[in-house]
């Protein structure tokens, strides 16, 4: 998979590209990583890709030219790859959003700054907008490294054990059952029982309730939109946390 960034600042990239597994990604050629500078294509000798606003107001804009020609100097492995602008009015980034995105073989992502881009920019080239949360970044670099993250492990080969994101966080509208490890006991705490049994189906039902109760705790409007196998229902109820779920579907609980 390629992922193509446009970006001022093309350094912020160089650490986190080299280190865990998006260095592996790269070495394995599951994934390029290229990016453009987009003072590269401004058009004075200040190499300016911003300027400010029309009708007046705080802040600056960037400017559509640099951007609409440092996009046009890409290499497209597709007629028309998916154009990505990372900011806050986007659609939120979640684990489906990801998985949607791992499916392309090519994301050009515009990493925005100051007070966003020219709007006829955004019109013309941009097909999607995306937002990692409800909140300001300085710029559109972290969330461009965060959805590189994400997609990155969910292409095949990319992790060493394809499972770990079969079953993660959010693969379903779940938050992943507690984890341990060495030694069975710390500070007076054991690992539980059920985990030092040996019996899978024992242990996979452990961490099924487990992760359910997580989630109840943390987060329960996720399972407003869980669905359950016979199996678990019959296993929800026996923990008596089925009527629990059935109250926040029904929005008596939030």
């Amino acid at each position: 998979m390629i992922f193509d960034i446009l970006t001022i600042f093309p350094d912020f990239f160089q650490s986190p590209l080299e280190e865990s597994i998006l260095r592996r990604a790269r070495d394995k050629g599951s994934i390029e990583v290229h990016i453009t500078n987009i003072r590269d294509f401004a058009f004075d000798k200040h190499a300016m890709t911003d300027d400010r606003p029309f009708g007046g107001g705080e802040g600056m804009v960037m400017k559509a030219e640099p951007l609409a020609a440092a996009l046009q100097s890409i290499e497209k492995v597709i007629d028309t790859p998916r154009v990505i602008l990372l900011s806050p009015q986007g659609r939120a980034f979640t684990q489906e959003v990801a998985g949607e995105l791992a499916a392309e073989p090519q994301l050009i992502m515009i990493c925005g700054r100051y007070e966003g881009v020219d709007e006829r920019f955004r019109q013309h080239y941009v097909s999607d907008e995306i937002s990692i949360g409800d909140y300001i970044l300085t710029g559109g670099e972290l969330a461009a490294l965060i959805v590189i993250d994400a997609v990155t492990r969910l292409l095949p080969g990319v992790l060493g054990c394809a499972a770990s994101a079969e079953k993660d966080t959010f693969s379903r509208n779940l938050l992943k059952h507690p984890q341990y490890t060495r030694p069975r006991e710390f500070e007076g705490l054991a690992v539980p029982e059920d985990l030092l049994s040996g019996d899978h189906q024992r242990i996979e039902e452990y961490r099924f309730i487990a992760s359910i109760r997580q989630t109840l705790a943390k987060r329960p409007e996720l399972l407003a939109r869980e669905t359950f196998s016979k199996s678990e229902i019959k296993l929800l109820k026996k923990n008596e946390l089925y009527a629990p779920i059935e109250e926040i579907r029904k929005g008596r609980i939030s």
